[in-house]
């Protein structure tokens, strides 16, 4: 109602109490008097608002306002509107204002009389309800979920538009409870939706289950089918639920899922190992062969641990070095040989690639890793590599052994020709009787080079000859004997510092052959000037026992002979019995047994033989 003649000098108190939220603005627009409901309304309180305006106490009003406001100071009629604000206190506010214009008792326009209504509540569930529809709405096309409902007394069965859509049906289309339940495929989904509609109106079960349908075109869908009972004063009313096509999903899932398999297939039959780590180095994937190659039954007791989990910290920290070189710097590394020692001590030699695995944004989010164990064929190389060796050796020998064959059997023809020309030649019988003689020797010795050659030829081709477990002090003590004659007649002396616990695997024929070889020529090359002493000993290294035996005899220059020394007939004294055949016969025997040999001499003080047994093999 407009006010007319207010009497404002009178009526101020009556203001304050006024039950609305009223406020009178002058022409000016300050406000003049105002009720309490109104001050507290806009959180005033605290504040004068007497003599301010009303641009300067909202802080901005809307041009639609304003207007209104200049039009009620013309007098025009009261017209009503909304406006938003918000308060000191930051809370969002909505009020419905009238505005009329206020006269004085001559009907004078001297302001603007403002009433207030608060309509946030009213406004902000208009609005919630509005946006909960559109979300709704979105959503609903989005997920693709509709909605059902079925009224059980009036046995009617509604669809909303997405549901029907999903069964693709008409807008028009008015299904039932019998129609709906043959929309799913018979078997299964059937069965199993008419069981849940069943269990909720008999039990006031809900369900929530993942069925297929099939539209009247004859596409089969996978969808969510959910529902549950509606009661009212404890009595069930009807059935209320949600649909959602779910079939991209699942076709996806399935995709997804077979391409893991054909992934997982393939990783898990390659032959090479095969893992992914993060950024910790926790390996995330591992396939068939990496498992087979930890010993672990399964990728669950591998995945999420790291390499000092499973080998040893020294070779674990290797193994992180890498793989942080390779996250850091973004740059693979291949094919790089390894050696990995397992916790069981196991040693493997293995070829590893490890490769950046990148994130959207470049950066390192782990690795990818691939090795092969190539232990076998580096044993295999190394094994080539020992019969390649062994070969060149055998063909040096063979070469060396074929010039020395030659050589001494041409020698002996030549001395055979030339003695038989001189006996056909000569006349006189002393002469002949002389030649003949020379003959037999010649005869002699060429047997004794045939019997050598035959030895060495027998130590190099006869591999069935097996090594045993021999007490060497029993042998040392069978050829000290055999030699006592020997001995005894150049006043020499045995020193055996042996154990007589050390046993060592050797052929125990070539065994006395190599200590009566190494005794004798330590004797026979004795300094004349002193008697000679021969000192036996042992020790152990790795694979290796080493027998040392050391004469104090002529010695022999090695930076001369040395490379000859174990040379088939060989010498390097001036010795009426040298030979130079018994070195290389021993040096022949300890190879057979895969051992090796050698020699420390200096001239005038004696020398050392320090043979190694190979207990291994």
């Amino acid at each position: 109602m407009m006010l007319k003649n207010p009497q404002v000098g009178t009526n101020s108190y009556l203001i304050k109490q006024l039950p609305n939220a009223t406020a009178f603005l002058n022409t000016r627009l300050e406000v003049v008097h105002a009720s309490d409901k109104w001050v507290d309304y806009f959180n005033f309180e605290d504040r004068n608002v007497f003599g301010k305006k009303i641009p300067v106490l909202f802080k901005t009003i809307t041009k639609e306002w304003q207007k209104v406001l200049k039009d009620c100071l013309k007098g025009k009629a009261c017209t009503t509107g909304m406006e938003h604000f918000v308060d000191e206190a930051k809370n969002e506010r909505w009020f419905e204002w009238t505005n009329i214009p206020w006269y004085d008792e001559k009907e004078n326009i001297i302001g603007v009389i403002i009433q207030t209504e608060d309509v946030t509540e009213a406004v902000q569930g208009e609005l919630k309800l509005e946006k909960l529809q559109i979300l709704s709405q979105e959503k609903s096309e989005i997920a693709k979920i509709g909605s059902w409902n079925y009224d059980l007394v009036n046995e009617k069965l509604t669809w909303c538009d997405m549901t029907k859509k999903i069964h693709g049906v008409p807008a028009d289309f008015t299904p039932n409870i019998e129609t709906g339940i043959e929309f799913y495929k018979q078997g299964y989904s059937r069965n199993t939706v008419s069981m849940a509609v069943e269990m909720a109106i008999q039990q006031g079960t809900p369900w929530n289950e993942k069925l297929q349908i099939i539209t009247p075109d004859g596409e089969e869908k996978w969808v969510i089918a959910a529902g549950k009972p509606m009661y009212k004063n404890d009595e069930l009313i009807g059935l209320i639920g949600t649909f959602q096509d779910i079939n991209d999903q699942v076709l996806a899932d399935k995709k997804t899922k077979e391409s893991e398999r054909l992934l997982k297939t393939l990783i898990d039959n390659l032959p090479l190992n095969v893992f992914i780590k993060d950024l910790d180095s926790r390996k995330i994937l591992v396939n068939k062969s990496e498992c087979d190659f930890l010993n672990v039954s399964g990728p669950e007791m591998v995945l999420g641990k790291t390499d000092f989990d499973m080998y040893p910290k020294e070779i674990a920290e290797v193994f992180r070095d890498e793989d942080l070189q390779v996250m850091n710097s973004l740059k693979p590394i291949i094919g790089k040989e390894t050696l990995s020692r397992k916790q069981d001590g196991s040693v493997n030699t293995l070829l590893t690639s490890k490769i950046p695995l990148l994130g959207p944004d470049g950066q390192a989010t782990g690795l990818v890793g691939i090795s092969l164990d190539i232990s076998d064929l580096k044993q295999k190389e190394e094994e080539l590599r020992g019969l390649i060796n062994v070969t060149s050796m055998q063909n040096k020998k063979l070469i060396n052994f074929a010039h020395i064959v030659s050589h001494n059997l041409r020698s002996h023809s030549a001395n055979f020709s030339m003695l038989l020309d001189f006996l056909i030649n000569e006349e006189c019988g002393q002469e002949k009787e002389n030649i003949t003689k020379m003959l037999v020797d010649a005869s002699d010795n060429l047997l004794e080079t045939l019997e050598n050659l035959n030895e060495v030829v027998a130590i190099n081709t006869n591999g069935n000859l097996d090594k045993k477990p021999t007490v060497l002090n029993d042998k040392v003590a069978i050829v000290e004997q055999n030699l006592a004659p020997f001995l005894k007649n150049n006043n020499a002396k045995i020193v055996n510092e042996i154990s007589d616990d050390v046993v060592i695997k050797v052929i125990p024929a070539y065994l006395e052959s190599i200590l009566m070889n190494f005794i004798t020529n330590a004797v026979k090359f004795k300094e004349p000037m002193r008697d000679p002493i021969v000192k036996l000993s042992t020790t152990k290294n790795e694979n290796y026992t080493i027998l040392s035996i050391s004469d104090n005899g002529m010695g022999i220059d090695l930076k001369k002979y040395g490379d000859k020394l174990f040379g088939m007939y060989k010498t390097f004294h001036e010795h009426k019995d040298a030979r130079g055949i018994g070195l290389y016969i021993t040096k022949n025997q300890i190879e057979a047994m895969n051992g090796k040999v050698v020699a420390c001499s200096e001239v005038g003080k004696g020398s050392t033989f320090n043979i190694y047994f190979n207990e291994k093999n």
